[in-house]
């Protein structure tokens, strides 16, 4: 059962509205299948109860899902999950690649693992978690292919405490690492914080990313946080820009 987001119970989390808190927990059960197309949800006074918030709070929520097509309102049924999944709803969050192709479209992307270890934090990445120096984190490292074709790196640290259990073999990775977090864990990355710099490729990055020498690569360092608030996540994507844009939506 998700926590309730009343005052009294609600991780503070000033940086996320409240409305938009409630839409996103919706947007998950909707994602994990709780409420699957066709199924009517709960009346708003019953929502809000559950959340812990005013039935305006959830009335806003569901206004913006009913916007977005996630949800419908049908007279004399109440509001109904429809199905549709659009590009900017919670569902593309959890498998969200920000690289596009050149004309825009949306890339389906293939992660393979590189690497796949649990280490000391480096004091950069302590800072950036907030823990000392040294904490044991869990440091992934994969490559993303697109049809096949190598374009991004990604390295990936959490903090080994919030994961207990946390697979220690390649081959039990899903490809959905954010939503594989929530799932097991119950960590919802809900902000993050994003810092893109151009740098010449590395001798790695032209192997890994079959890239002729030399070339540029897009380097995009993000620190995300949970639902509490917290930072829960490090990324390090280094990517090729030949063919493709990078698109991040903010709403």
């Amino acid at each position: 059962m998700l926590r309730p987001l009343s005052t009294r119970g609600r991780p503070d989390a000033p940086f996320l509205p409240l409305h938009e808190r409630v839409k996103r927990i919706v947007s998950e059960r909707i994602l994990l299948g709780r409420w699957a197309p066709g199924s009517v949800l709960p009346g708003e006074v019953q929502l809000a109860g559950e959340f812990g918030v005013a039935v305006g709070t959830v009335r806003k929520a569901l206004a913006a899902l009913v916007a977005e097509g996630l949800l419908a309102r049908r007279p004399r049924l109440g509001t109904v999950v429809t199905g549709r999944s659009p590009e900017h709803s919670l569902r593309f969050f959890f498998r969200y690649f920000r690289l596009h192709g050149a004309d825009g479209s949306l890339q389906n992307s293939q992660a393979v693992t590189l690497s796949l270890a649990e280490e000391a934090a480096s004091a950069p990445d302590a800072a950036q978690l907030g823990v000392a120096a040294g904490e044991r984190v869990i440091r992934l490292k994969r490559l993303r292919l697109v049809a096949d074709r190598p374009v991004m790196l990604d390295d990936y640290r959490l903090l080994a405490a919030r994961v207990p259990g946390f697979p220690s073999q390649a081959d039990e990775l899903p490809q959905l690492l954010n939503l594989f977090l929530l799932e097991r864990w119950g960590i919802r990355v809900t902000a993050v914080r994003e810092e893109l710099r151009a740098e010449v490729a590395t001798a790695a990055d032209l192997q890994l990313l079959s890239l002729p020498a030399p070339a540029a690569v897009l380097v995009i360092e993000a620190r995300c946080f949970d639902q509490a608030g917290q930072p829960s996540l490090l990324t390090t994507q280094r990517a090729r820009t030949d063919g493709h844009r990078y698109v991040n939506e903010v709403r």
